[in-house]
């Protein structure tokens, strides 16, 4: 099988693995909270997302991963998880705590969106190698950041329901 065909076998399953496991305790956990823990316990998710850096560690990434996705991608889960983490700091604030965690979500959304378009501009299934030990984060972690980007925006959109 081709590096290609791993690759996009892996992060098709990634999204399958977490939807069954997200679908059976994620979400019925998420939906038995209030509004603002819901959005506190993915904030906590995203908040580790300064992670996203390691994409710019010399040896970490093979020198060959194009520079251009790298640094997008690094920034863009830095940004991504220092706004989750002022949404954090902000639980107690609400004028503050909304629009932050509309922002860590729409942020963090926008930098999935465009590190996919980014792959799939320099070929990065063919390539996947180059990730060297990122290379579980595109197959494990963002099907995950992706899924909870699309429960917290399906969270602030809902009616506000009591927790059960």
């Amino acid at each position: 099988m081709s590096t290609e065909m791993v690759f996009q076998t892996h992060l098709v399953l990634g999204y399958v693995a977490w939807l069954l496991c997200f679908g059976a305790y994620g979400l019925p956990w998420l939906r038995s909270m209030d509004r603002v823990a819901a959005q506190r316990a993915i904030a906590t998710l995203h908040s580790f997302r300064f992670f996203g850096l390691v994409f710019m560690v010399p040896g970490v990434v093979s020198p060959n991963l194009p520079t251009d996705f790298a640094v997008f991608a690094a920034y863009g889960d830095f940004a991504t998880g220092v706004l989750a983490m002022l949404a954090l700091l902000t639980v107690r604030i609400r004028p503050l705590f909304w629009p932050l965690v509309v922002a860590f979500n729409v942020a963090g959304t926008v930098d999935l969106i465009v590190d996919y378009y980014h792959a799939i501009q320099i070929g990065l299934p063919a390539r996947a190698g180059e990730l060297g030990a990122t290379y579980a984060i595109p197959i494990i972690y963002v099907p995950l950041l992706m899924i909870t980007h699309i429960a917290a925006f399906y969270f602030l959109l809902r009616p506000q329901q009591n927790a059960t």
